[in-house]
């Protein structure tokens, strides 16, 4: 996996789900899909979630990926499997890593605003997001639809005001355009949310060395 493509994904597991107050459909276990770039290329993701934990999962050439997160945003593993090439790796990141990962996340500011559109099927409404640091604005749309568990809410979203559906994501000084296409709710599998016996685990530095980069 390209070291950049690992930067989006760790950005999007970061910023996978978020609050929002009086909705009418609250969903306590499901999916959500989303679609993204990633080194130019559309990658649909799927997040799924339940109150404790996050994973989120994608297909990039051979190699399938998946991101485990906690709901305290304590943990964070990393799954890459490459059945051509015969590689489970389960990284698993140390709790600094997850502290250091969080704190370059941005601080943004919000000023809701009164244009609404419809963007897959959710009534959204705009909110102008400001990161003063960087001097830059970002348009997010959130809706009041849905309500999801917060299990991988991004510092920077928290006070957003609602679930975003259309947003940017931001990791290790990358940033990318996310849309949410769909929420189910279903039961999840078992073991969606575990690193399976026949993953080796290694280091965040180990999966960045065999990505190109560190």
């Amino acid at each position: 996996m390209n070291i950049k493509i690992f930067n989006v994904a760790l950005g999007l597991a970061l910023t996978a789900t978020a609050i929002s107050a009086n909705a009418q459909k609250a969903y306590k276990e499901g999916v959500v899909t989303i679609s993204t770039a990633m080194q130019g290329q559309q990658v649909e993701a799927k997040s799924y979630f339940r109150a404790d934990s996050a994973a989120m999962q994608f297909t990039t050439g051979p190699a399938t990926i998946k991101i485990l997160t906690d709901a305290d945003g304590k943990s964070l593993v990393v799954m890459v499997d490459v059945p051509v090439a015969s590689i489970k790796k389960a990284a698993v990141a140390t709790p600094d890593e997850v502290d250091q990962a969080m704190a370059s996340l941005p601080a943004l500011t919000f000023a809701p605003s009164t244009e609404t559109k419809v963007i897959s099927g959710f009534n959204c409404k705009k909110v102008v997001a400001t990161d003063a640091k960087a001097n830059k604005t970002y348009d997010i749309w959130v809706t009041n639809d849905v309500t999801v568990p917060v299990t991988a809410i991004a510092k920077y979203y928290r006070s957003v005001g609602g679930f975003p559906v259309q947003y940017t994501s931001f990791s290790q000084g990358q940033s990318t355009e996310v849309t949410v296409k769909s929420i189910t709710e279903q039961k999840n599998p078992a073991g969606t949310f575990g690193i399976p016996a026949d993953f080796e685990k290694i280091t965040l530095d180990d999966l960045k060395a065999m990505s190109g980069g560190r």
